[in-house]
């Protein structure tokens, strides 16, 4: 593909590079710049998550039901079936709200730890400047982020989880369970398990999150360097080959981590029925009863979500970023 064809964000090379990757003793003048790096960082995962949900939520309502009540929806077509039959076409887009917080929140917060990570790696490992950390320094910078980001997503997520499964909620548990919204399932939660049942499932979270971002970051970085022409930078990708770059880091890091986050959905919708065992108890209860296999149940839907999501995520944060920066104030220069 010649590269003339694509065309390409502004300013790729001229505003990502000023900005972050200077790692000079701190001045008054360079601590502004430093804070309003981490503010662009902070704002383009915001949005990054915004666009990530709009593209993705579908596909997520139908992994959540697929593992959460594998018994009820044996593929990811009948289950798509019977949430239009049942619920319509708003039963696709259950949860949207909280799941747009916990994206939200998460990716502002993710992208702001990424930033600060690679800037630490830099001084621990004596690297000049960013943009020449190794993959593995940059996957490691994710997998630290990903602790961070955690604290933001599992509240969230526990309340968006709990949405999406509502209806077999209903069917299957022996309670009366009235059908509601994300405000009365989070008060619900602070009712019955104080504050820290909003963290139901953190332990299996950052077991997801922080492995899970090593390999998000890694595949997006490897897939940065192979698609990047000769005497070309990274900086220089165009849209197209962003969006491709985006959806394989969202691949990866869900093949990678997917029987984690299948026990971690488990734990947080069936703990609002019925008081659930530990992170490792569970798992090895899936394998006993239900069969290995079954810790990868849903995960054809999710890889089709993660691939286009995660395209529109990093298409929208790095757009957003590089704009940011490029009509920066001139006190953060």
């Amino acid at each position: 593909m010649e590269t003339s064809k694509e065309p390409h964000l502004p300013v790729l090379q001229e505003g990502a590079k000023s900005l972050g990757s200077d790692l000079r003793p701190l001045t008054s003048s360079s601590r502004l710049a430093a804070t309003y790096q981490a503010t662009v960082d902070f704002t383009a995962g915001a949005l990054g998550g915004v666009a990530c949900v709009l593209v993705g939520q579908p596909f997520d309502t139908v992994k959540v039901k697929l593992q959460t009540y594998p018994q009820l929806y044996p593929s990811a077509i009948k289950c798509c079936k019977q949430i239009l039959k049942n619920e319509g076409i708003p039963g696709l887009f259950r949860g949207t709200m909280p799941a747009m917080a916990a994206n939200v929140g998460e990716t502002s917060v993710l992208f702001l730890c990424y930033g600060l990570c690679q800037k630490f790696v830099c001084r621990v490992s004596g690297t000049d400047s960013i943009e020449k950390l190794s993959t593995f320094q940059n996957a490691s910078s994710g997998f630290v982020a990903g602790f961070f980001s955690s604290l933001v997503l599992c509240p969230t997520e526990l309340v968006k989880c709990r949405l999406q499964a509502m209806t077999e909620t209903m069917q299957t548990s022996q309670k009366h369970t009235q059908r509601v919204g994300p405000w009365q399932i989070t008060k619900s939660i602070i009712r019955n398990d104080g504050f820290r049942g909003m963290f139901q499932g953190l332990g299996s979270t950052w077991l997801r999150e922080m492995p899970g971002y090593f390999f998000f970051f890694g595949a997006y970085e490897i897939s940065r360097t192979m698609l990047t022409p000769k005497g070309t930078s990274k900086d220089d990708l165009g849209p197209f080959r962003l969006m491709i770059c985006g959806g394989m880091a969202g691949a990866g890091l869900w093949t990678a981590i997917y029987p984690i986050d299948l026990v971690k959905s488990r734990i947080q919708v069936r703990s609002a029925t019925e008081k659930m065992p530990g992170f490792f108890r569970v798992t090895m209860d899936i394998i006993r009863k239900e069969g290995i296999l079954k810790l990868y149940s849903g995960l054809a839907p999710c890889v089709l979500r993660s691939f286009p999501a995660n395209a529109a995520l990093f298409l929208m944060y790095e757009w957003s970023r590089k704009q940011m920066m490029l009509h920066r104030p001139e006190w953060a220069l």
